[in-house]
């Protein structure tokens, strides 16, 4: 269940006031059986997140066949990693504990920056709730512009941190002024789910005004014309973080990375989990960023579906990601679900803070699946 709560500015003085009286809103105090008032007091408002509807079980429910199933809502590539990847897979070592030092080093490689600057977790995701372990407690408050990754306001409520969430322009490739006192600023380029870009001269007044962390995802950057990973060695106050789920196809390994300035990595390295991320998702990690010619293929061809589906729908913003954002005339909820009728899954934006209710995200998946949400899409909105 996702609660959201308004708090009144100013009716309680203190985070840990607040926190004791939404718990009892939850916990019957009475029971000395309702074990629930161990938890800890914030996840009672706690906003979740949510994958989307399951392929599979719509296919059951709505008697439609499995392989008519097209998945346009996760932001996955279509062309599958590399095939060194599965014999790698074959090779990797199962009954010893990881040895991260090869993925290290073929990160190093492609980034250009130092293994001692580069942190890895198990998935994006695993990235950033460490980062912000590092910095948010209780009582602080982290900036987020909107609509973005939904994952940063988790992250920060599960710190017991607050987010504040400030509506940009869709489309705009700016983010005003970060307030005073906060902790850390989120911001995502290309941004998800709109896909625009952030300019390096914005990010760069960010960085230099503001004395909070900064946390650049750039999950998406390699289907975009420029990385900003060159701040991070002038910048004693960023985080970037990269992913191998989106252009080297390895959403299933949950493989993250991050780039960072020392004195940070140092610390990430002290509370990461040591050994997160398998023997089997290494070797596949190894394997893909050894064959960057088949990456460069796949996402050649995404960024080539993508300008293509932008010419047939005007509606489209541009993008720089594997995905494009569109305004709908219907409700998006209504038509996510026609085209769910039809077998084809996308992403319903109203989830997003700031998207509205009139919002679809569509991943760029091989050309006869897009061709096919196309034709689909043309009949479910609007007139």
């Amino acid at each position: 269940m996702s609660i959201a709560i308004v708090i009144p500015q100013g009716l309680f003085k203190t985070t840990g006031e607040l926190l004791s009286i939404i718990i009892l809103q939850f916990v019957d105090v009475n029971d000395p059986a309702d074990y629930r008032r161990n938890l800890l007091p914030y996840l009672f408002y706690l906003e979740e997140d949510e994958a989307g509807p399951d392929p599979l079980q719509i296919a059951r429910q709505f008697g439609i066949p499995e392989e008519r199933m097209i998945v346009l809502s996760r932001n996955e590539n279509p062309y599958g990693p590399s095939p060194r990847v599965p014999e790698a897979l074959r090779n990797a070592q199962l009954n010893r504990y990881t040895d991260s030092r090869p993925f290290l080093e073929a990160l190093s490689r492609y980034t250009g920056c130092s293994r001692e600057s580069i942190v890895t977790g198990a998935g994006m995701d695993e990235i950033i709730t460490t980062i912000c372990r590092l910095f948010l407690m209780p009582g602080d408050r982290a900036f987020i512009p909107v609509p973005t990754y939904n994952v940063y306001g988790l992250a920060t409520e599960l710190c017991g941190a607050m987010p504040i969430y400030q509506p940009k322009a869709i489309g705009n490739d700016m983010v005003q002024d970060v307030p005073k006192g906060v902790k850390m600023v989120f911001l995502c380029s290309p941004n998800n789910p709109t896909g625009e870009v952030l300019t390096i001269e914005n990010v760069r007044a960010i960085l230099e005004e503001t004395d909070a962390i900064v946390f650049l995802d750039e999950a998406y950057i390699e289907f975009s014309e420029k990385s900003l990973i060159e701040l991070v060695s002038r910048h004693d106050n960023l985080v970037v973080g990269r992913t191998l789920s989106k252009a080297f196809a390895l959403a299933g390994m949950r493989l993250g990375y991050a780039l960072a300035p020392s004195w940070i990595a140092e610390q990430y390295r002290r509370v990461a989990p040591m050994f997160s991320i398998s023997s089997a998702s290494l070797a596949a990690g190894v394997a893909a960023l050894q064959d960057l010619a088949w990456m460069r293929e796949c996402t050649g061809k995404i960024i080539a579906e993508r300008e293509r589906m932008k010419k047939r729908i005007s509606s489209f913003l541009p993008s720089q990601g594997n995905f494009l954002y569109l305004k709908t005339h219907d409700r998006s909820k209504d038509v996510a679900r026609r085209l769910l009728l039809r077998g084809i899954i996308v992403r319903d934006c109203s989830i997003f803070h700031g998207c509205g209710e009139h919002a679809l995200r569509v991943t760029v998946g091989l050309p006869e699946e897009n061709e096919r949400f196309m034709d689909e899409f043309e009949r479910a909105d609007g007139p």
